[in-house]
C-alpha cells in the first residue's frame, strides 16, 4: 500500500473548463433483459432506464475528441502544453491514442501526449497529477470507454459508452484543489487478462463490504483533513458506484448530507468506466455555485479522493448539460451486438473488400483527415476541401496562396443528400451527400448518427470525428469527419 495527501493553495490554478459527450443512440435496458429472459430472469432487476450505446463508427478516440471540443471550446487553448487520455478501452495497443485525439483537434504537435491506463482511477489519478502540478503547464485530461461485455452479463446492462473532458491550467478557474489523497490496494474486483475483450468481475456484496466499504473511508478522511474540512461542509459528493445505494451508505457512513450525494448517470447513460467520474463532475460543475466545496471519489485498484472548491468565476449554467439530455433510444438488441463487434453478420459480397491503408499516404495527408483542414486562397477568399496549389475558383486559379484553413467547427448545412440501400454501411443505409460550409466550401461527405427521415435539403449540420473504415486483417482503422443532423437543440 502507498499513499500521498496533499494541501494546494495555489491561486489561479485550477479546472478552466470541463466537457462531455455521450453518444446519440441509448439502449434500453428492458430490451436487453427481455432477450435474456429464457436463461438470465435475474437480469430484470437491473432493467431500468438507459446505457449510452455508441454507434458503429464511434470508439474511445471519437468519443474522447468531442468531449475536449466540448471543454475546449470553438477556439483551443492557445497555452495547452500537455494531453492525456485515459481509458481502459483504447483501440490500439501500440499506437499513441492521445496522438490521434491530438491531431484530431488541431491541436499543437509540441504538445507533450500520453495514455493511461491499468484502473477505472486513471482518469482522477491524471487529475489529481495536474492539479498537484509544481508548474503552470496547462493540461488537457480526458477520458474515455467503449468496453466489452459478455451478452447476458449484468456488465452489460451496467456498462455505457462515454467520454469526459478537463481543461486544467492558470487563469480564472471555476474550480480549485484544496486537498486531496490517494491509496494503492491490489484489491481485485474485477479484472482482464491481455488478448480478452472482456471483464471477470467479483461477488457484488463482497466488493461492496471488503472494497467500498473499507477501503474508501480512511482515503476521503485523509482527503478531507488535508482539504481543512469536515464531511459536513462537503456540498456535492460524486462517486460512480454501479452498486446499489453505496453511495448513501458511504455518504452516512463519512457523515456527509444526504442531499449532498450526486446523480450517478447510472439510468441515464450506465457505468462509463473511468469517464465517469469526470463525467460526474462536469455535470456537478455546470450546477454549482461559488464557494461550493465538491468531492470527488474514484475507487479502482484503491482510491481517490478529491477535494475541490469552487470560486466566483464558476457561474451556474444548465445549458452545459445539453450533452446529458436529448438522444434516441434504441430497442434493437441485435444491432447493438453488431455495433459492438459482437454478431458476425452475412452482409454479403459488397462487404468483401480490402481495407489495407497506405500509411505513407496517411501521414502526409495528416492534416486533411484528421484536423479536416482545407485551403483558403489569400487572393480571393476561396475555401476549398481538399487544399491544393492552384485555387479552384475559375476567376482566380491563382499557384501557392492556400493557406490552411479548418472545417471541423464551422456551420454548414446539407445541399443535397442520397441513401443507398445497395451499398455496403454497418448501419444501412449508407447516407452521404454535399454539404455546403458557411464558408462556401463544398465537400461530398457521409452523414452518421442521421435516419433517412432526418435528411432534407437545408437541414443544419454539425462535424463528427468518426471511423471512416475498420481493415480486420491487420487489426487498423481510418478515421475522418462526418456531418450530423442537428435536428433537436440538444444536439447543437
Amino acid at each position: 500500500m502507498s499513499s500521498a495527501n496533499s494541501t494546494i493553495n495555489n491561486p489561479g490554478f485550477g479546472i478552466l473548463s470541463a466537457g462531455a459527450y455521450l453518444p446519440r443512440l441509448r439502449l434500453d435496458r428492458k430490451t436487453v433483459a427481455a432477450s435474456h429472459r429464457w436463461m438470465a430472469p435475474s437480469l430484470k432487476s437491473l432493467a431500468r432506464g438507459v446505457r449510452a450505446m455508441a454507434n458503429w463508427d464511434e470508439d474511445a478516440l471519437t468519443m474522447a475528441v468531442e468531449a475536449c471540443r466540448a471543454a475546449l471550446g470553438k477556439a483551443a487553448a492557445p497555452d495547452l502544453q500537455r494531453i492525456v487520455l485515459a481509458s481502459t478501452s483504447l483501440p490500439f495497443a501500440d499506437r499513441l491514442n492521445a496522438g490521434v485525439v491530438r491531431s484530431a483537434l488541431a491541436l499543437s504537435p509540441k504538445l507533450a501526449a500520453c495514455d493511461a491506463g491499468g484502473s477505472l482511477r486513471a482518469g482522477t489519478t491524471e487529475l489529481l497529477r495536474a492539479l498537484e502540478g509544481i508548474s503552470d503547464k496547462s493540461t488537457l485530461i480526458v477520458a474515455s470507454e467503449h468496453r466489452q461485455a459478455k451478452p447476458a452479463s449484468t456488465a452489460e446492462l451496467l456498462f455505457g459508452d462515454g467520454a469526459a473532458a478537463l481543461v486544467v491550467g492558470r487563469g480564472k478557474p471555476i474550480a480549485v484543489l484544496r486537498g486531496a489523497a490517494s491509496e494503492c490496494h491490489d484489491f481485485v474486483d474485477h479484472f482482464r487478462e491481455n488478448g480478452h475483450d472482456t471483464d471477470y468481475s467479483w461477488e457484488e456484496r463482497w466488493v461492496r463490504d471488503e472494497g467500498f466499504g473499507k477501503i474508501i473511508p480512511p482515503v476521503v478522511k485523509s482527503a478531507l483533513e488535508a482539504a481543512g474540512c469536515v464531511a459536513a461542509d462537503i456540498d456535492h459528493f460524486v462517486m460512480p458506484a454501479a452498486l446499489p445505494r453505496v453511495n448513501q451508505t458511504i455518504a452516512q457512513t463519512l457523515g456527509i448530507r444526504a442531499e449532498a450525494v450526486a446523480d450517478t448517470l447510472f439510468e441515464a447513460c450506465g457505468d462509463t468506466g473511468n469517464a465517469h467520474p469526470l463525467m460526474m463532475l462536469a455535470k456537478t460543475l455546470a450546477l454549482a455555485t461559488p464557494g461550493q466545496k465538491i468531492l470527488v471519489v474514484q475507487f479502482g485498484s484503491g482510491c481517490d479522493a478529491i477535494v475541490l472548491e469552487t470560486t466566483e468565476w464558476q457561474v451556474p449554467d444548465e445549458s452545459r448539460l445539453n450533452w446529458l439530455s436529448g438522444g434516441r433510444t434504441e430497442t434493437n438488441y441485435l444491432k447493438f451486438l453488431s455495433f459492438k463487434g459482437q454478431l458476425d453478420l452475412a452482409w454479403g459480397m459488397r462487404a468483401e473488400m480490402d481495407n489495407k491503408t497506405a500509411l505513407s499516404a496517411a501521414w502526409r495527408n495528416e492534416p486533411i483527415l484528421n484536423g479536416f483542414m482545407g485551403g483558403c486562397c489569400t487572393s480571393c477568399g476561396t475555401v476549398q476541401f481538399p487544399s491544393s496549389r492552384i485555387c479552384v475558383n475559375p476567376a482566380c486559379v491563382k499557384t501557392d496562396t492556400q493557406e490552411p484553413y479548418r472545417l471541423a467547427d464551422e456551420a454548414a448545412h446539407i445541399r443535397s443528400y442520397t441513401c443507398d440501400w445497395l451499398s455496403y454501411s454497418q448501419s444501412p443505409p449508407f447516407q452521404f451527400g454535399h454539404v455546403e460550409f458557411a464558408s462556401g466550401a463544398r465537400v461530398l461527405m457521409e452523414f452518421t448518427d442521421s435516419e433517412p427521415e432526418d435528411l432534407a435539403v437545408g437541414t443544419p449540420l454539425a462535424m463528427r470525428f468518426r471511423i471512416k473504415d475498420v481493415d480486420p486483417l491487420r487489426g487498423f482503422r481510418r478515421y475522418f469527419w462526418k456531418a450530423k443532423t442537428q435536428q433537436h437543440i440538444a444536439e447543437v
